[in-house]
């Protein structure tokens, strides 16, 4: 992503304490979608001082200024990502928890179909897909 988490507090005149730089760093590096603890381990490994209580609080301040996104994918934690510009859906592994984005044109031409046949004009909607990984 071209933007960091950083830049975007900057831009939306959210104050960044020094703990708060490094836990928007590990976020905007996350190629993964972490929970709270996960986030905590990463950010705890740079800086020992960082409570899991201000990841807590940082990841809030975060998400309710519109920087990061939180899902609730079935299976209990809440899960952040940076909010992209570009739209993306979510296929989940129910056995690992392992998370992969995609775009599919033909989801989304679907999607359109099914809100104009009901009289609607799509305006978001959020895909997650739950499956278990094929035995080869």
């Amino acid at each position: 992503m071209s933007e960091t988490i950083e830049k975007k507090c900057v831009a939306k005149g959210v104050k960044l304490t020094d703990q708060r730089r490094i836990i928007a760093k590990v976020m905007s590096e996350a190629q993964d979608h972490p929970d709270v603890n996960e986030l905590y381990l990463r950010v705890s490994s740079i800086d020992s001082k960082i409570s899991i209580a201000t990841v807590y609080r940082t990841v809030k301040l975060f998400e309710e200024a519109g920087i990061i996104a939180k899902h609730d994918f079935k299976g209990g934690k809440a899960r952040y990502e940076e909010i992209s510009e570009g739209h993306h859906d979510h296929l989940i592994d129910v056995n690992t928890g392992e998370i992969i984005e995609f775009v599919d044109d033909e989801i989304e031409k679907l999607q359109k179909k099914v809100a104009e046949k009901y009289g609607y004009n799509l305006v978001d909607h959020k895909l997650e897909l739950y499956g278990i990984k094929k035995k080869s």
